[in-house]
């Protein structure tokens, strides 16, 4: 499982080395793609059709929402595979829109990694922490639990 968060550094050649810890449960080949808040998402092969199901379900009608975030996120997403000390290059459109610059911030979230830039992680992690009972009121209430 993909857990905790980890640092790295951006090089000018825009090449970074994907924490050794991600890489174990990421497997030999990533994907990665635009996300949301203007980060990166990175998932394994193997767990790239089920982030998919989850955000665009199939049989769903192909509503121009479900077609804006297949343009979103399948237009966006690369097959990248790292080299023998774990780094990978990311694609330049995906560093512009990400804003990624020299700090980055890696997190594991489950079944995936978000890539941050340092400091915009450091303004969602700080807006996160300030609304934190608000999500989750918001949560219960969507789940039916409140």
């Amino acid at each position: 499982m993909l857990l905790g968060s980890y640092f790295g550094i951006l090089s000018p050649k825009r090449r970074t080395a994907v924490p050794k810890k991600f890489l174990e449960d990421l497997g030999e080949k990533l994907i990665i793609a635009k996300w949301y808040e203007e980060c990166l998402v990175v998932v394994s092969e193997k767990y790239w059709e089920a982030l998919l199901e989850r955000i665009s379900p199939k049989g769903s009608t192909v509503t121009e929402p479900v077609r804006d975030t297949d343009r979103f996120i399948l237009g966006s997403a690369y097959e990248l595979i790292p080299d023998g000390q774990g780094r990978i290059v990311i694609p330049a459109n995906l560093v512009s829109y990400a804003g990624l610059f020299l700090k980055l911030t890696f997190l594991g979230l489950g079944d995936r990694v978000e890539i941050w830039d340092e400091a915009k992680w450091a303004a969602r992690e700080k807006y996160i922490s300030a609304h934190s009972a608000q999500l989750i009121e918001k949560l219960a209430q969507k789940n039916g639990k409140s």
